[in-house]
């Protein structure tokens, strides 16, 4: 007799996984085994290229590949063409969401106009068709126009979500400036570049009470600083992402399915990231599904461009090296992809969203199965368990496999 178990914990959770509901869909199911439900995932961190890209990846396309990883929600970032800096760009992109998506689509609106960090973007008409505001792609490099960011936000009620990066340390980098980039001469990416941002953020948080998240946190300066605070009762989040938490420096080969922006950093940092999440520092795991062309990532390390996806194989890569090795619980697991990403974004848990998993599947990452148009992944070859069998958006199935 086939078996789903529902893994929705409080009991405010579990009226959105109903046995009737569940068992409505035990006939999609083709074997015995026993299964897992989890509530639909929520990615806060997505690109699906459009409007402007297409040719790296499509709204049809990213949220198939979604569905496909068990996530029914994800917010799409603005480094698009146009950039969704006022209310004509935004809803181009909305247009194109309600047209092609099979999930919930909410993009964000940028910070500044064409992301280029000299004059805000339309923030008034822009806050309540957006989820919030972020220039990801690119840090906003001046500290007056983050601050005067920072103000116009809180204003309105929306957060500020920061990609952050200092132009000036870069210095050509493109990989981590470790051990890797050492022995091999490649120029690095130092640590600085991301956290020093970070702390002027902070204090600027501090300053006008800005609610502020951080993007794809990579290095264990970036942890103590939100750990810090937090302390201090800010009203701060972060995010961090998979191939952070698995992959370090010492696992880089010579190919562009390793190249993503923040890089993978030491082993130092990769535990500190570890210890963020297992302690509640960090809030929860986005992908960064960042596609490109197979032609923009067959150029090594150096040539290729950022970007890796993420989407279709984050779970059971997170399930196998976190939960099965005993770093954190599956239900740790789900708080940081499906229940957090909604808390802090004041997103209702919805009803009838859920992902149905063999955790005992064991399949090897293979990127040309992959719904994503872009198909480099630092886990292309890695034997993973969990396996999603549908995800249900609202009580219908809108992937099976």
């Amino acid at each position: 007799m086939k078996k789903i178990s529902p893994m929705i914990f409080g009991t405010d959770r579990t009226a959105h996984l109903s046995d009737e509901l569940l068992s409505s869909f035990s006939a999609s199911l083709c074997s015995d085994k026993e299964y897992f439900a989890l509530l639909g995932f929520c990615d806060v961190h997505v690109h699906f290229r459009e409007p402007g890209f297409s040719y790296k990846g499509t709204v049809a396309a990213g949220s198939r590949a979604a569905a496909r990883g068990g996530y029914t929600s994800v917010f799409t970032m603005p480094n698009l063409k146009p950039v969704p800096d006022c209310e004509e760009s935004i809803k181009e992109q909305l247009e194109i969401i309600e047209r092609d998506s099979i999930i919930e689509v909410l993009p964000y609106a940028s910070i500044t106009r064409g992301q280029l960090g000299e004059e805000l973007s339309d923030m008034e008409a822009l806050a309540p068709l957006s989820i919030a505001f972020s220039d990801d792609g690119r840090g906003v490099q001046s500290e007056d126009m983050m601050r005067s960011a920072m103000i116009r936000a809180k204003a309105l009620g929306k957060m500020i979500v920061a990609h952050c990066e200092d132009n000036s340390l870069l210095r050509g980098g493109y990989i981590h400036d470790g051990e890797y980039a050492k022995a091999h001469g490649h120029r690095g990416i130092c640590s600085e570049s991301e956290y020093l941002p970070i702390a002027r953020d902070l204090r600027l948080v501090e300053e006008t009470g800005c609610k502020y998240h951080v993007c794809h946190i990579s290095t264990k300066e970036s942890v103590e600083l939100i750990r810090q605070a937090k302390a201090k009762g800010l009203d701060v989040s972060c995010e961090t992402a998979p191939h952070y938490l698995i992959l370090d420096d010492s696992d880089l080969k010579e190919e562009g399915r390793f190249k993503m922006n923040p890089p993978l950093r030491g082993k130092e940092d990769r535990l500190a990231l570890i210890e963020g999440i297992k302690d509640g520092t960090i809030d929860m795991i986005a992908t960064d599904h960042a596609p490109h062309s197979a032609e923009e990532k067959a150029r090594g390390l150096e040539g290729s461009a950022f970007g890796v996806v993420g989407l279709e194989v984050a779970f059971p890569a997170l399930y196998t090296h976190l939960v099965k090795t005993g770093i954190i619980t599956l239900e740790k697991l789900e708080e940081l992809l499906a229940v957090n990403p909604r808390v802090r974004f004041g997103l209702p848990l919805p009803e009838g969203d859920f992902s149905v998993w063999d955790l005992n599947e064991v399949s090897a990452v293979n990127p040309e199965e992959f719904l994503s148009l872009g198909r480099a992944t630092p886990f292309e070859g890695m034997e993973l368990y969990g396996k999603n069998k549908l995800t249900c958006r609202g009580g219908k199935i809108i992937y099976q496999d």
